[in-house]
């Protein structure tokens, strides 16, 4: 088959080796009946692998469904795979067909599967061994005949160090791999991508096309794209929508891509790799923190000291650097003089100078938070872009705003 024809039909954009490689490699596969595990970072478009590889095979009259493994909560995700009976648990008014009944004879595409919690994994486990699985609340085998296709964007060798993935699952769901490189790595499709999206666009709302300048064409091709595919065209409508004029340039361009990646971060390295600074907003507020708690923690300590020592601290000159650098970033309305004590709060004693009094107020829980509220706000409630802003899963981000409750 050639790859050509595979991405006109599944309106895949993009000439670059590795991209032609994963569609050769999923067209080749599809006539067996081989578990495939798909790898690559969120956003590369890892869904299209599955259906290409159902399409092509005898299976292709029969279900494909996909299942985002991610999004279903644990206490859930037995029952959706694999169904119940009327009663197995509270709510469990009728029994209930799973996803690999309902497949049976097809294809099923398990996305995220690294999501999947341990007693789970044992289940798929005995699906892909045996064909057979049992339903929640029942002692009955039933048999099953399914294609099982799984993606994920996690390091696996992390993941089975740390006991969150059996490896023998693993290497059941990995007979065949297929790999989807980063955009940063296709930079020659950008720009087909580009123009491709801002078609569509154009279409949609019944625009003129966009226009790239120069130097316009040449930052998009640098910048990193963290989040893919799903980046670019999220971006590209965004410019679609909002620019009146349609010829863009670099300083347009520039206006609606996350300004962390410029200035000194290092957006593109030569060679073909990328080692951009893994910094996001999220984990610098965080190391802010952090250095704040610690430096509060070390004051705390030595005004302890202080007192047991019987040292008049307010007057000894060797701890006002300290008390500088705790409060040197605009903290200084943690210090208040003359105010009632409080929880969280150290006092010294009473002399003729000032007191000071440090109030400890800094909460990782807030700030976490804090930050999902945002998200979750700016993407208007939907979980799946809060979770990719946030950089969590949406089951992550789900158990949050439970915890939080947020709801």
């Amino acid at each position: 088959m050639d790859v050509r024809a595979v991405k006109q039909r599944f309106e895949i954009i993009g000439n670059s080796a590795m991209l032609n490689r994963a569609l050769d490699i999923a067209v080749q596969v599809a006539p067996t009946n081989m578990s495939v595990l798909i790898n690559g970072e969120s956003g590369t478009g890892k869904e299209n692998i599955p259906k290409i590889i159902h399409a092509y095979s005898a299976r292709k009259h029969a279900p494909y469904i996909a299942v985002n493994c991610g999004a279903i909560p644990e206490g859930t995700i037995d029952s959706e795979l694999f169904g119940h009976e009327k009663g197995s648990f509270t709510g469990a008014t009728d029994a209930r067909k799973g996803y690999f009944e309902e497949a049976n004879g097809g294809t099923i595409f398990l996305d995220e599967v690294a999501e999947l919690p341990l007693q789970t994994q044992v289940r798929l486990l005995r699906v892909l061994e045996t064909g057979e699985y049992i339903r929640v609340g029942s002692s009955k085998v039933q048999k099953t005949n399914v294609r099982v296709v799984a993606a994920t964007n996690v390091d696996f060798s992390e993941a089975i160090r740390k006991g969150k993935f059996r490896e023998d699952l693993y290497y059941r769901l990995n007979q065949v791999p297929v790999f989807l490189p980063p955009l940063r790595e296709r930079k020659e499709d950008i720009a087909l991508l580009f123009a491709k999206f801002t078609t569509d666009f154009a279409e949609r709302y019944k625009m003129p096309v966009l226009e790239l300048a120069p130097d316009a064409k040449d930052m998009l091709v640098s910048y990193s794209w963290p989040g893919n595919i799903r980046q670019l065209k999220n971006i590209t409508e965004q410019i679609n929508v909002l620019e009146q004029d349609r010829l863009i340039t670099a300083q347009t361009l520039a206006y609606y891509l996350p300004h962390e990646d410029f200035g000194n971060r290092s957006m593109v390295v030569t060679g073909g790799s990328s080692a951009p600074n893994n910094f996001s907003e999220r984990e610098i507020l965080y190391k802010v923190l952090f250095d704040m708690k610690n430096d509060l923690n070390d004051l705390k300590k030595l005004v302890g000291g202080m007192m047991q020592s019987g040292v008049d601290f307010a007057h000894d000159a060797g701890n006002a650097e300290l008390i500088q650098r705790v409060f040197a970033n605009d903290h200084s309305s943690a210090v208040n003089t003359h105010t009632a004590p409080s929880a969280g709060v150290i006092r010294l004693p009473q002399t003729a100078d000032p007191i000071i009094e440090v109030e400890e107020t800094l909460s990782l829980q807030n700030s976490e938070r804090e930050l999902i509220e945002k998200a979750l706000k700016k993407h208007r409630n939907k979980r799946k872009y809060a979770a990719e802003e946030l950089g969590i899963s949406e089951r992550t981000l789900y158990r949050k705003i439970k915890e939080y409750n947020l709801t």
